[in-house]
C-alpha cells in the first residue's frame, strides 16, 4: 500500500465529503467542521473498538504530519514517562534492531522526526513531504508506541544504571550512568518554574518533575517502566492527529491494521483529578546556583498586578495589538504548520477539550470583542477574579546559594554510596557482567534491514525553480518574488558593512539588537514598540556574513533588515522603516535607561566567522551596561547608522501575493525616496574589497556585490573553553576544507552523515552517554564535530579522530553511502515556507541552476 494523492480535488474539498457517522477502517466519523480562518477542514473521529481518538485536519500542504500522544501522568519524579518515551525508541517487535528512530533519518526524507515528553503527556510526531515515506515511518511509529522491544539493557542504557567508571575494569569506581540521569542541564528559570508548578498544584501528578530528578531516577526500576507502559500507552489512553493533503482513508487503514485491531478497549486511570482550592495564599523559596541573577517573581507581580489593576485598565491600543498579532500568527505560513497544530492543541486535547474548538481563532476573537463591548471592564474583572480576589495564590521566591551545586553533588554522592551499600557480592558480579553486555552490544554492528527505506531513485532530480523579478528602487536592487503569502507581505534588505571604520565594527552586534527598540521622532521607545505591534508581524535587524560559493577567503559582511506585515498595513510598515532611518532617537534619557537594560539582556555575537578572534576585542552589552556612563557608546550610534542605513549599500527583496505586488513594489519605491538622504557613496575600509558581478543578466549592472577578500589570513588552531555549571558538557571541533562549489563539498556531506550514524552516534551517545553527536558540513567550509549534553568531553574528542580515522580505513559500504545521500536530501529538499522563497537569490544576488550534486 502507497500513500498516493487524489487527482483532480483538494484535500479540503475531499474532507468535506465526509458524514456524521461514515464507518472507515474500525473508526466513526464524529465531527466535520470547515475551519476558512486555516485553510483547512478537520475530522474528528473514534476508533470503535478502542475508543482512540482520532483528528485530521486536511489542509493542501505536502508536508504531511502525523502524531500520536498518550496521556503520560506519573506520581513519582523517577522520570518514568521521559525515560519510557526514550526506550520505546530502542526496538520493537517488526523492528528489533537497536535505535531505529535514529536509523531511519538516513532511509527517510522526514522533515522532522522526534518525540516530546511533558508534565501529563507524551507524543511522537513526525513529517515528510513524500507519500511512500509516511507509510514508513508509521509503521515504525506505529511499532515503536505500541509493541515496543522495552529491553532491560536499553532501559540501563537511557534511563540509569550502576556501573564501573571503566566498565572492563571491575577495580574501578562504581557510578550513576544513563542518558537521562546524567543530562539534566536546568537553568535556574527552568529551576523556578518547576518549582513553581509542584507547590502550586500539589495534589497530583504536577506535584512531581515528569522528565526526572536525580535523585529520584535511580529509584525506578525496569519492571516499573513496563508497567507504566501497559498502563498508558494503550489505544484507549491516546489521541491520534493527523495533517496534510495525503488521503484520511489511508491513514486509518494502516493504523487500523498494523496496530489498533490487535487491541481491546480498557478504562486508563490517567485522568488528572481537580487541584483541591486554596482557602490562604501560600508563600514557599527555593535556591539556585549563583551562575546568573536569580527571578524576582514578588516585584515582577508586584508591578503587574498594580499596573493591571491601576487607573489606567487595558488601554485599547494594546488589546488591539495583541488581536492583531493573533491575526498575524493565523495568516503567517510556516514550513511546519502540521507540527505547530499538533503542539497548539495537545494541552487541551490531553484533558479531553475540544481541539476543534481552539483552531475558530476568529470565532473565538469575536466571541471576546463581543464581551468587550458588552462589559468594557471585562478584563479587569477577569483579573479581579483570577488574580487579586484568588486565594489559591503562590508567592515563591529565589534566591542563589553559593554552595548550591556542591549540595547537589553531595546529595548524588550520598544517593550513590546508599545504593552500593546495598549491594551483595553477587550484585557487584552481575553490575560488571552487565556492563561487558551492554558495551558488547553497544559494540556490535546492527542488521537494519528489517526497517523500510526509500530508495535514491524515489527523489527528484531537480530542485524547483523558484521565479524572481529584479529590477531597482531608487538606484536599489530590488528582488520580488510573488507567492500565495495569505494576505502577508514580506521585506528583507541586506546593507554592506564594507565602509564602516574599523573601530566601530564591534558594536555592530548591539546596533542591530538596540535599533528597532528605541524611540523615533516624537515617541519614545514604548510608544515605537506599540506602533510595531500594532501595524506589523515583527521587525528585527541582524548582523550577516555570507561566505563566498567559491573562495574561503570571500565573504560578505552586512547587517540584515526584516519585516512583515498584513496586506492593509503596508504602507505603515515601510513608514516606521523610513522613521529608522531618517528620526532614530538616541540620546534621550529614556533611551538611555533602555538601552541599559538591552545591553543586560543581550548576547554579544561577534562578528568573526573567517576572521581569527584575536582581532575583535570580547566587549560584550552585559560589560557595556556597567558602564557609569553610556553617552560614549551611544555616540558610536549614529556613526555605525550613518554607514550602514545607507541605501548605497542596499539590496532588497519583497514577498507578495501577485494581486498586491504592485503596492507593495510602489511602497519599496516611495520608501527609498524617503531614505535617499542618507544615500552617500563612501570608499570602502577592508582590505581588499571585491566585486561580484551577477550571472543573471536581467539582473542589470546595478546588483553587484561588493566582498571581503582576506590575502593574508591564515587559520590557526584554537582550543576554546567555556566554564558552565552543568555536570555535561558541549563539545565541538571544526576543519576548514573547500567552498561550496568545490567538487569535494557534496562528498564532505555524504561522509559527515555516513560518520555519524555509522560511527560517532554508537561512540557518543551509546558509549558515552550524551544526548546526542556527530559531525555535518557547513556552507562556509568547515566540517565540524560536535556533542551535546554530554558527559565524557575528553572521550569525546578522541571519538572525533577515531571517525576520521574509520573513514580514512574506508569502514563504509555503498549501501551506507546510498542512505546518507537520503539524510542529506531530506536538508536540501526541505519545505520552504512562501515567506522565504528566492531569498536564497538575496543571499548571493545570482542566479545558480541547481541539479543534486549527490545524484550526478
Amino acid at each position: 500500500m502507497v500513500h498516493a494523492r487524489a487527482e483532480g480535488s483538494s484535500a479540503v474539498e475531499r474532507a468535506q465529503q465526509y458524514t456524521v457517522g461514515h464507518k472507515i477502517h474500525g473508526f466513526t466519523v464524529k465531527e466535520v467542521t470547515a475551519v476558512p480562518d486555516l485553510f483547512l477542514t478537520s475530522v474528528k473521529l473514534s476508533h470503535d473498538a478502542t475508543g482512540a481518538q482520532y483528528l485530521h485536519a486536511a489542509r493542501d500542504d505536502s508536508n504531511n504530519l502525523f502524531s500520536v500522544q498518550f496521556r503520560t501522568t506519573p506520581m513519582d519524579s523517577t522520570g518514568v514517562p521521559h525515560i519510557l518515551e526514550h526506550t520505546v525508541l530502542c526496538g520493537s517487535q517488526r523492528f528489533p534492531c537497536r535505535d531505529p528512530f535514529f536509523k531511519m533519518l538516513n532511509r527517510s526524507l522526514s522533515t522532522f522526526m522526534n518525540a516530546f515528553t511533558a508534565s501529563d503527556y507524551t507524543m511522537y510526531p513526525f513529517s515528510t513531504q513524500n507519500a511512500k515515506d509516511f507509510q514508513n515511518l508509521l509503521s515504525v511509529y506505529l511499532d515503536a508506541v505500541f509493541f515496543p522491544c522495552l529491553r532491560e539493557l536499553d532501559f540501563c542504557q537511557e534511563g540509569w544504571r550502576l556501573e564501573h567508571e571503566t566498565p572492563t575494569d571491575p577495580s574501578s569506581r562504581l557510578m550513576f550512568k544513563g542518558v537521562v540521569i546524567i543530562a539534566d542541564i536546568s537553568d535556574n528559570e527552568s529551576l523556578y518554574a518547576q518549582h513553581l508548578q509542584n507547590k502550586l498544584l500539589p495534589d497530583h501528578t504536577y506535584a512531581v518533575v515528569s522528565g526526572g530528578a536525580p535523585l529520584d531516577i535511580p529509584d525506578l526500576t525496569w519492571e516499573q517502566l513496563k508497567h507504566f507502559h501497559a498502563t498508558h500507552y494503550h489505544p484507549s489512553n491516546a489521541r491520534f492527529f493527523t495533517y496534510g493533503d495525503l488521503p484520511l482513508e489511508q491513514h486509518l487503514q494502516q493504523i487500523e491494521e498494523e496496530a489498533l485491531s490487535k487491541f481491546e478497549r480498557t478504562e486508563p486511570n490517567t485522568a488528572v483529578p481537580p487541584q483541591t482550592h486554596w482557602d490562604k495564599p501560600r508563600v514557599d523559596h527555593v535556591t539556585c546556583r549563583p551562575d546568573a541573577l536569580a527571578p524576582d517573581p514578588i516585584k515582577q507581580n508586584t508591578l503587574c498586578m498594580s499596573y493591571l489593576l491601576g487607573e489606567t485598565g487595558f488601554e485599547e491600543e494594546q488589546i488591539e495589538a495583541l488581536l492583531h498579532k493573533i491575526e498575524i500568527q493565523m495568516k503567517h505560513q510556516s514550513t511546519s504548520f502540521g507540527l505547530a497544530l499538533a503542539s497548539y492543541i495537545a494541552s487541551c486535547w490531553n484533558h479531553d477539550g475540544d481541539p476543534v474548538q481552539l483552531l475558530k481563532i476568529s470565532e473565538n476573537v469575536s466571541r471576546f470583542r463581543q464581551c468587550l463591548k458588552e462589559n468594557p471592564r471585562y478584563l479587569q474583572d477577569k483579573v479581579q477574579h483570577y488574580f487579586k480576589d484568588n486565594t489559591h495564590r503562590l508567592t515563591l521566591t529565589m534566591s542563589p546559594d553559593e554552595r548550591f551545586l556542591e549540595k547537589q553533588a553531595e546529595a548524588e554522592e550520598q544517593k550513590l554510596q546508599e545504593k552500593i551499600k546495598n549491594l551483595s557480592d553477587a550484585d557487584h558480579k552481575d553490575i560488571y557482567e552487565k556492563g561487558l553486555q551492554l558495551l558488547a552490544v553497544q559494540s556490535t554492528t546492527q542488521d537494519a534491514s528489517c526497517l523500510p527505506a526509500l530508495k535514491v531513485s524515489d527523489i527528484e532530480p531537480i530542485i524547483p525553480y523558484t521565479p524572481v523579478q529584479l529590477g531597482t528602487a531608487g538606484g536599489v536592487p530590488v528582488q520580488c518574488c510573488e507567492q500565495p503569502t495569505n494576505g502577508m507581505v514580506y521585506f528583507r534588505a541586506m546593507c554592506n558593512l564594507n565602509s564602516l571604520p574599523e573601530d566601530l565594527k564591534i558594536y555592530v552586534p548591539l546596533f542591530c539588537s538596540v535599533i528597532t527598540k528605541l524611540g523615533c521622532g516624537e515617541l519614545d521607545y514604548r510608544q515605537q514598540a506599540q506602533r510595531i505591534e500594532l501595524k506589523t508581524g515583527g521587525m528585527s535587524v541582524s548582523p550577516q556574513i555570507i561566505p563566498d560559493t567559491d573562495q574561503l577567503d570571500l565573504y560578505e559582511q552586512g547587517i540584515m533588515l526584516s519585516s512583515s506585515c498584513l496586506e492593509r498595513n503596508l504602507p505603515d510598515m515601510f513608514q516606521l522603516w523610513s522613521d529608522i532611518f531618517n528620526r532614530l532617537v538616541f540620546f534621550q534619557e529614556t533611551e538611555k535607561e533602555i538601552f541599559k537594560s538591552l545591553c543586560k539582556c543581550i548576547d554579544f555575537i561577534l562578528m568573526h566567522l573567517h576572521r581569527p578572534a584575536g582581532d575583535l576585542q570580547r566587549d560584550g552589552p552585559g560589560e557595556i551596561a556597567e558602564l557609569t556612563d553610556l553617552t560614549s557608546v551611544l555616540r558610536k550610534l549614529p556613526r555605525i547608522k550613518r554607514h550602514l542605513l545607507n541605501p548605497e549599500n542596499m539590496r532588497c527583496a519583497v514577498n507578495a501575493t501577485p494581486q498586491k505586488m504592485s503596492d507593495a513594489a510602489g511602497e519599496v519605491e516611495r520608501f527609498m525616496g524617503n531614505i535617499a538622504a542618507n544615500r552617500k557613496e563612501r570608499k570602502p575600509v577592508r582590505p581588499t574589497v571585491v566585486e561580484v558581478r551577477p550571472l543573471d543578466p536581467q539582473a542589470g549592472s546595478s546588483a553587484s556585490r561588493k566582498l571581503i577578500s582576506e590575502p593574508h589570513f591564515k587559520p590557526c588552531q584554537m582550543k576554546t573553553y567555556f566554564q558552565l555549571p552543568f555536570n555535561v558538557n558541549f563539545v565541538s571541533e571544526c576543519v576548514r576544507t573547500v567552498p561550496f562549489s568545490h567538487a569535494d563539498y557534496a562528498s564532505l556531506c555524504i561522509l559527515a552523515m555516513i560518520m555519524t550514524c555509522k560511527f560517532l552516534h554508537g561512540e557518543i551517545r551509546e558509549k558515552g552517554g550524551a544526548y546526542g553527536g556527530g559531525a555535518r558540513m557547513g556552507g562556509g567550509g568547515l566540517f565540524s564535530f560536535y556533542s551535546y549534553r554530554d558527559p565524557n568531553s575528553t572521550q569525546t574528542l578522541s571519538a572525533f579522530r577515531g571517525g576520521v580515522e574509520w573513514a580514512r580505513a574506508g569502514k563504509f559500504t555503498q549501501q551506507d553511502i546510498d542512505e546518507a545521500k537520503l539524510s542529506v536530501f531530506s536538508a536540501v529538499d526541505a519545505p520552504v515556507a512562501p515567506s522565504d522563497k528566492g531569498h536564497d537569490i538575496l543571499a548571493l544576488l545570482y542566479i545558480i541552476t541547481i541539479v543534486h550534486p549527490f545524484l550526478g
